[in-house]
């Protein structure tokens, strides 16, 4: 049958190709007409110059000389025309028809080659569109199985790796939980800043329960064909349960999974489509298929509420960052297959490394590697540790900085030097473990290396001091250079300070004149917004002469440092000490 309508195909394609062809000849061997008066044309009849003339209801007649040449005059349609070319014998051609039949041929065999040529190729552009949309709802995914990666392998977040053990064990032995009526979890939702090690997690999962694992990115979902993201979901979920059990492993599922709050618009877009089929995907199966639906995500309060509705993800876990212990533990596991110098102090490492993730902890050891290298070292040691932890940290230091000014180098030290003494002098359980006015390839001039501790809470006085010594090195460029003179180099300084205040009187209600409200909340209080940037304006005042009256009783102590800078170019935590111990007994003495 196939055989046959290819057969049929090719032989209208050759026949229209043909007729063109036909058409294509007949316009281009068209005859050339001269223009011949009525009057001469009388006079040619009569002498005899006339061979042929077409009769017809047109304007002009056309005819033919007897040298062969075609011409053409008016039609004056008279009675006695015929019989007066007859009688001077001239050939007349009466032509009842416009055109000719073989141009009308020509002419209707082009147009149905047209449209026969317009028929097959829609109808191969349509299985080439079904076969392509097949294709790409087809969604493609990662797949591990038993692979050597276990919680054992994953530090830290040990309440975490808890709740996903149970899941571990509901897969293994359901026939348990089954003899209680318990009904395992369909969902569950990892969140947590990135690097945090969300997808290792989901992976230890699946290979502790010898599963399969299926990994696909939110993003796989988003696409600019209507109706293609929920194919692939659908296709995602049969491809599950193919299998006897597996997990599904859903990575930013925030790019599909999005709040439907268009004011009432309903939802009829792409991503609103790609979410229904989500829903009803893991509506429809049940806990006893052995199917767990794992998803993570940096940014939970985005998802929409019947997301993370009992029933679909179950269960919200959150994967944070590592503590003190954790962190720790996550460098011991990156420094395993090393060869990590015994002098290495990883307990303090990991007590500088405050806010680091997990990932950032891996770059850290790996960037410490590679320094290691370089020098073709035996072991890793703690200076190659403490290169990396700065290029993490600040970047590169610059090695040409021959073109530095004089005067930018010495602003840059009183500026640090600000930053130094307002952290010792306020926060003193924070660690100033360096400070430096080498620049880095990340744009720093110099920085000054703040560690605080390990804390759940921040009170409103560990955020007020960090506000003033964020404000500590502008307050140190306008007292010793003048206000005239003060520079951009503080630009970071202040968003920070900024952030930290807004932050204090917006969201957690630390301000007495704005009081215990969360500004966020208060949709579209334009008075509001004007008193809040008045309240700022005058707190940051505040502070501001508050840390300037701080700077000025300690001025000896900023010199001190600022002249140590400018002549080591850096400073670490015991040489700040020292300088601190001198500038004390100075004062007593």
């Amino acid at each position: 049958m196939k055989d046959i309508k290819k057969i049929i195909i090719i032989s209208l394609i050759v026949i229209s190709i043909g007729l063109i062809a036909y058409g294509i000849y007949n316009f281009l061997n068209k005859p050339e007409y001269i223009k011949v008066s009525y009057s001469s044309f009388i006079e040619k009849v009569e002498s005899g110059e006339i061979a042929e003339v077409h009769l017809n209801d047109e304007p002009e007649l056309k005819g033919q000389l007897t040298d062969g040449q075609y011409f053409k005059t008016d039609n004056p349609r008279i009675d006695n025309l015929k019989e007066m070319l007859l009688m001077n014998s001239v050939n007349v051609v009466e032509v009842n028809e416009q055109h000719t039949l073989g141009e009308i041929i020509a002419f209707v065999g082009l147009i149905g080659g047209f449209i026969v040529l317009a028929i097959f190729l829609s109808r191969n552009n349509e299985r080439q569109a079904s076969k392509e949309y097949d294709k790409m709802s087809s969604i493609e995914y990662s797949s591990e199985k038993n692979k050597q990666l276990t919680f054992s392998s994953v530090a830290g977040n040990d309440e975490a790796k808890e709740s996903l053990m149970e899941l571990v064990d509901f897969l293994k032995n359901p026939d348990k939980y089954m003899r209680y009526g318990a009904r395992m979890p369909k969902g569950v939702i990892l969140y947590g800043p990135p690097g945090t090690g969300k997808t290792l997690m989901a992976k230890a999962l699946a290979s502790e329960a010898m599963v399969d694992f299926m990994a696909v990115s939110g993003s796989d979902f988003v696409q600019i064909y209507a109706g293609l993201g929920a194919a692939r979901i659908r296709s995602l979920f049969k491809k599950a349960r193919e299998k006897s059990k597996c997990v599904i492993f859903i990575d930013e599922i925030d790019a599909i999974g999005k709040k439907r709050d268009r004011g009432g618009l309903g939802g009829s877009d792409e991503s609103d489509r790609t979410l229904n089929a989500l829903l009803t995907e893991m509506s429809g199966f049940k806990g006893s298929e052995g199917i767990i639906v794992l998803a993570a995500t940096n940014r939970l309060d985005t998802l929409d509420e019947a997301l993370l509705r009992p029933g679909r993800f179950d269960r919200q876990i959150e994967v944070g960052l590592p503590d003190l212990k954790a962190r720790e533990e996550i460098l011991q596991l990156y420094s395993e297959d090393r060869p990590i110098s015994p002098a290495l102090d990883l307990g303090r490492l990991a007590q500088q490394t405050v806010y680091f993730s997990g990932a950032k902890l891996e770059s850290l050891m790996n960037e410490a590697a590679i320094y290691a290298a370089r020098d073709n070292a035996k072991s890793i040691e703690d200076y190659h540790v403490d290169k990396a932890f700065y290029k993490v940290i600040a970047g590169d230091e610059k090695k040409n900085r021959s073109q530095i000014a004089k005067q930018d180098r010495r602003i840059t030290a009183f500026h640090e030097a600000g930053h130094t003494v307002a952290t010792k002098l306020l926060a003193s359980a924070n660690k100033v473990t360096k400070v430096t006015i080498i620049p880095s390839t990340k744009g720093a001039g110099g920085f000054c290396m703040n560690i605080p501790p390990d804390k759940m809470f921040h009170t409103k006085l560990d955020m007020i001091n960090n506000i003033k010594i964020s404000l500590a090195g502008r307050v140190v460029e306008e007292i010793i250079f003048g206000k005239d003179n003060i520079t951009t180099g503080a630009s970071n300084d202040i968003q920070k300070a900024t952030e930290t205040l807004l932050m204090m009187i917006k969201h957690f209600g630390m301000s007495e004149k704005m009081g215990m409200l969360n500004y966020e909340m208060l949709m579209g209080q334009q008075a509001a917004d004007g008193n809040l940037v008045k309240e700022c304006n005058h707190s940051m005042e505040a502070l501001y002469n508050e840390t300037k009256e701080l700077i000025n009783d300690n001025i000896e102590l900023v010199t001190e440092i600022a002249n140590e800078l400018l002549r080591k170019e850096t400073l670490n935590e015991d040489e700040i000490d020292i300088i601190i111990e001198n500038v004390s007994l100075r004062r007593t003495h």
